[in-house]
């Protein structure tokens, strides 16, 4: 799939036509809305990787909810019409920036390692790393899921709208079904098998055969949970029927997971890690992810190139990047870890004297032929408790979704969430209708390092959601799926937009690359063919067939203005909905 046009507008018919979303109306599918990829409000903001989650969203702004209000419809949304991505059977990362405190905070809802996980379980008996494609479809690759309790936490905190009500949309869609769209369609096909060992072969793949793109995809079992999350809350899930299906379904396939590690299982709240770039304030994603840490690392990096003085599609730009990540993600490979289990040093991978360091293994000329993890303990007290050797195994690119969500008080959320890889493990929980993760394949297979499997640790991530300030107010926020790209995503996009001072979509659409050795390299499509020539001979290898990197989504926020605009990535079919006349809701909110 080629990235579309800027101006691209996608017809959609929304199943909810005009039907009030947090109601109890029978849906309608008499509705024709035009869907753009850009929008403009001066009221609220939505853009997420498909339409019906971005109208759910708007409409709970439409209707005086919050920004975590309509973060949390989107959520319920996607898990019904992007459920190879994302939903209650994972996990992810909330930034949430509350405009009456001024206070930007994280709800945690990464999945953990289950009490039976062992350090070696993804080993087979030459004590080997189990080839990817068959760990990460065990059930000992299922993580403890976090995003209900995620949603549940957020809410309590900010939201103004209970959960039973935010939820009643994606109840209809999942009940009532609705016309897939190619980007579905194409997951269900290329996962046909892996679907059909589980419940969701049924739902999915009906006969054995693929549903394809227009057919309806009908999820009872699902319409089901949700109606149970209405009623009993979170609980259906972490002490309820749910959760003994949930486990006993894992164990079946080979998992340890149990009700206890349901049981057990509370989100983690936590601080961003904050960096600064050209004059603006980077607000991203602390440990267990490594978002944060080598995003505002990279920024560094680069800064003292000033890439902007070379055309953005040139070969030094392009080269300039590479070396930083080649750098960068060897760090990743060593030094990032769950905090509570390894010590991870954050301060000296982005001590300036570290940095500079970096940056004199890169040349604009040459490439460093042997790109290593570098030693931040000089610029740190402290020393690893873990082997600080890179653990090599090779692992598929995850997927996911990220969201982005602004409203009228000035409140930002910006949200990834995930279940790993395209449809997770591929088992769904029987009767239940939600797909589980794969999240403990983001552990190291061979065990040692800083990202070893252990009991209740969290596997290291690269979600990166983020929010750029600019004099103490949001700017930006801006995310993406994609697994370890999603670093890479997401500094492209803010170089693009900071450093070349691009319009929000020409930023999201401009072609990205993604390398992080000299043995892996992924470019989109639109790079110049002279251009991957030079490089190739000065000894990089982009020679891969072009490929998508990513799914931005972003929201611009100009508050001297008061506009938001916001950003649907082409890579899917997404779309960006903006507000322009919001109802005052009963609760007079932030």
């Amino acid at each position: 799939m080629v990235k579309k046009a800027f101006s691209l507008l996608i017809c959609f018919s929304f199943l909810l036509g005009t039907a009030p979303l947090l109601a109890d109306a029978a849906p309608k599918e008499s509705i024709h809305e035009k869907i753009s990829q850009v929008a403009v409000g001066n009221k609220g903001m939505v853009a997420t990787a498909t339409p019906y989650a971005s109208k759910i969203g708007a409409d709970v702004l439409r209707k005086g909810g919050n920004a975590v209000d309509a973060a949390v419809a989107i959520q319920f949304a996607l898990n019904t019409t992007e459920p190879m991505m994302s939903g209650i059977g994972g996990g992810g990362f909330m930034m949430v920036y509350d405009a009456k405190t001024k206070k930007t905070s994280i709800v945690d809802s990464r999945e953990r390692a289950p009490n039976g996980a062992k350090p070696t379980m993804f080993l087979d008996q030459d004590g080997k790393p189990i080839p990817f494609e068959k760990r990460h479809i065990q059930g000992n690759a299922v993580g403890v899921p976090g995003t209900l309790k995620g949603l549940d936490g957020a809410l309590k905190r900010w939201g103004t709208v209970p959960m039973s009500k935010l939820i009643s949309p994606s109840v209809k869609l999942a009940e009532h079904g609705f016309p897939i769209d190619s980007v579905l369609a194409k997951a269900i096909s290329d996962n046909k098998d892996k679907l059909s060992r589980s419940a969701a072969g049924k739902v999915f793949v009906p006969n054995g055969v693929p549903l394809k793109e227009g057919d309806r995809l009908v999820q009872k079992d699902l319409a089901k949970t949700f109606k149970l999350i209405q009623k009993k809350g979170p609980d259906v899930l972490y002490r309820g029927v749910a959760g003994a299906a949930l486990a006993a379904e894992v164990q079946r396939f080979g998992g340890t997971l149990n009700t206890n590690d349901l049981k057990k299982y509370n989100i983690t709240w936590d601080k961003p890690i904050w960096g600064d770039y050209k004059g603006y304030q980077i607000a991203s994603m602390p440990p267990p992810s490594s978002g944060g840490i080598f995003l505002l690392q990279m920024l560094k990096t680069l800064d003292d190139f000033h890439l902007s003085q070379y055309p953005v599609k040139s070969w030094q730009k392009y080269h300039l990047l590479s070396e930083a990540m080649h750098l960068s993600y060897a760090d990743r490979a060593v030094y990032a870890g769950d905090p509570e289990f390894v010590k991870v040093p954050e301060k000296g991978l982005l001590d300036p004297s570290y940095i500079s360091d970096r940056q004199k293994l890169i040349s604009l000329n040459t490439v460093n032929p042997s790109p290593k993890a570098g030693d931040p303990w000089k610029y740190e007290n402290g020393q690893a408790n873990y082997d600080q050797k890179a653990k090599q195994d090779k692992k598929a690119i995850g997927q996911t979704t990220h969201f982005t969500v602004a409203d009228k008080w000035g409140n930002v959320v910006s949200y990834t969430t995930t279940i790993e890889q395209v449809f997770g493990t591929g088992i769904m929980v029987p009767g239940y209708g939600f797909m589980l993760n794969n999240e403990l394949t983001d552990f190291d297979a061979v065990p040692g390092g800083a990202n070893e499997v252990q009991p209740n640790k969290r596997p290291l991530s690269s979600m990166s959601p983020t929010i750029v300030f600019k004099d103490g107010k949001p700017a930006l926020s801006v995310g993406s799926p994609g697994g370890p790209t999603i670093i890479a995503s997401v500094l492209q996009t803010i170089l693009n937009k900071l450093e070349y001072g691009m319009k929000l979509k020409a930023a999201v659409e401009e072609p990205r690359i993604y390398t992080n050795s000299l043995s892996s390299y992924t470019q989109e499509d639109g790079i110049p063919k002279d251009v991957i020539e030079k490089l190739n001979s000065m000894g990089h290898h982009f020679t891969k067939p072009s490929e998508e990197i990513g799914n931005v989504q972003s929201i611009e926020i100009n508050g001297k203005e008061g506009r938001f605009k916001g950003v649907a990535d082409s890579s899917r079919n997404g779309a960006a909905i903006g507000i322009d006349d919001v109802k005052r809701h009963h609760k007079d909110h932030r």
